[in-house]
């Protein structure tokens, strides 16, 4: 056995690289690996003969859907082609592959259905290796406890419209997934194991890019900060994109390279980066410390490329975790239609409130709607006047205990909100226009987030499980 680990491919890149011989070359290849790696960028990035590649899979950006059900953003086809891309790659160069939050939101079922193609593609190639996985699933109790002991706290306590504040006991119970983000601590145990391929459940972006610089010597502020960046490939770039980038990483500085030609890394671009999905561009927490990037320098290369320094760290004593969870609420039914009438347009608002009030009486049960008015205010609030007077669209949410009551409170609402008698209709031909029939569609089940909290006073260990397994495809036939 120790043979075989001799010869993983973490094991050769911590065997042969030193920090002041060469430059780290990092590939980062996906900012969310399942929406199309640009092939011409990637391949353009292996020339460089990388010392790791790596790619983020995972968000909550999609909303709480997919970590309550435990499916997959992606589609299954795309993702399956992007992880050959990247897997093929790494093994012909003997070189790490990396992949944070498995699967969109990085649950069980996440990190299993992606395991699960990742096998797929490697025994249709005959290609072995050994595997190290981070599950992310938090134990009930150990939350629970937390919350009890105080040591559970709201990311936002002012996102009332999300339902965080803290959670109930029962709440935590019937959540369908929670996971924690790990960091690179725990990224550099997995690595311990001397893996050829390190995919994890949920996990913080940069850990992604920043642990195995980390093991092999490179000063962690470095490490960290070229990792915020490139996580996303090129959207730090001008225009920014999905093509993959490249950074150099020296003891220093780093430098940063997007592998399109035609998007380029300059300094305010990339100086910009640290606005991204930061409520602090100066400050950014990780679960060890803080990254701290008031002393940051950003300079040109050349009119491609930009070199990166000054980036400084503070470890933190005891880490802490950010803890997400989703719970479902019921299935939801969509209405979709539109309204051209201006007097039916002005008196939206009280109409939907008076047809819900009908169709209640018609439909009795625990049923509910949200609307949406696209051109009265739907994506953010509008000034009465900005609001649109001549045409606005409806998107209307069904939601009640299962699938079947919220498609029936759909299509009788519609048909209520069709030839609803508001003061002032000219006509009884009907108030709605719609783009195809049938109008109403079923949109799955609902989720909503109850968890989006940070975890103090809990040990690594206590969350994530590491495994590492070996295997072996050769001779099986494709």
């Amino acid at each position: 056995m120790k043979s075989l680990l001799e010869n993983t491919a973490v094991a050769h890149l911590l065997r042969s690289h030193r920090p002041g011989t060469e430059r780290l070359r990092v590939l980062s290849a996906s900012g969310q690996l399942g929406f199309g790696i640009v092939k011409e960028s990637f391949e353009r990035g292996l020339l460089r003969r990388p010392h790791f590649i790596g790619c983020d899979m995972g968000s909550i950006d999609p909303g709480p859907y997919y970590l309550g059900s435990g499916q997959m953003a992606a589609p299954h086809e795309m993702v399956r082609r992007d992880l050959e891309m990247v897997l093929r790659a790494a093994r012909e160069l003997n070189v790490p592959l990396i992949i944070g939050s498995a699967g969109t939101a990085g649950a069980k079922p996440h990190l299993e259905a992606t395991l699960a193609l990742l096998r797929e593609v490697a025994e249709a190639n005959e290609w072995s290796f050994r595997v190290a996985t981070i599950g992310s699933d938090v134990p009930r109790n150990v939350l629970i406890k937390a919350r009890a002991e105080g040591r559970l706290k709201a990311l936002d306590e002012s996102e009332t419209s999300f339902h965080l504040s803290l959670p109930a006991d029962q709440v935590m119970k019937d959540a369908s997934h929670i996971v924690a983000q790990c960091g690179s601590h725990t990224f550099i145990q997995a690595l311990q194991s001397m893996p050829d391929v390190l995919i994890a459940g949920r996990s913080c972006d940069t850990a992604i890019f920043a642990a195995l610089p980390q093991m092999l010597g490179y000063d962690p502020a470095l490490s960290l900060h070229m990792a915020k960046i490139i996580e996303c490939t090129s959207l730090c770039c001008v225009p920014g994109g999905r093509d993959a980038i490249l950074a150099e990483l020296g003891e220093t500085d780093f430098i940063l390279e997007s592998l399109n030609p035609n998007a380029h890394a300059t300094p305010a671009s990339v100086a910009a980066h640290a606005l991204y999905e930061q409520a602090d561009p100066w400050v950014v927490e990780e679960p060890e410390g803080t990254l701290d990037l008031h002393q940051a320098h950003y300079t040109a290369v050349d009119e491609h490329r930009t070199q990166v320094s000054g980036a400084q760290w503070r470890p933190r004593a005891l880490p802490t975790f950010k803890v997400e969870g989703a719970l479902r609420v019921g299935s939801r039914a969509v209405l979709l239609a539109g309204v051209a009438d201006p007097t039916m347009v002005e008196q939206m608002p009280s109409a939907l409130e008076e047809v819900s009030r009908r169709v209640h009486q018609l439909l009795p049960g625990a049923w509910t709607i949200v609307s949406h008015l696209y051109g009265q205010g739907a994506v953010r609030e509008l000034p009465e006047a900005q609001r649109s007077s001549h045409e606005i669209g409806l998107v209307i949410e069904f939601l009640a205990p299962d699938a079947g009551m919220a498609k029936t409170a759909a299509s009788v609402f519609k048909q209520n909100l069709l030839h609803f008698g508001f003061t002032g209709r000219l006509t009884t031909g009907g108030n709605l226009a719609f783009a195809f029939t049938p109008s109403e569609i079923d949109a799955n089940d609902c989720y909503r987030f109850v968890l989006y909290h940070v975890m103090e006073g809990v040990r690594a260990d206590e969350l994530f499980v590491i495994e590492a397994h070996d295997w072996n495809f050769q001779g099986v036939p494709a």
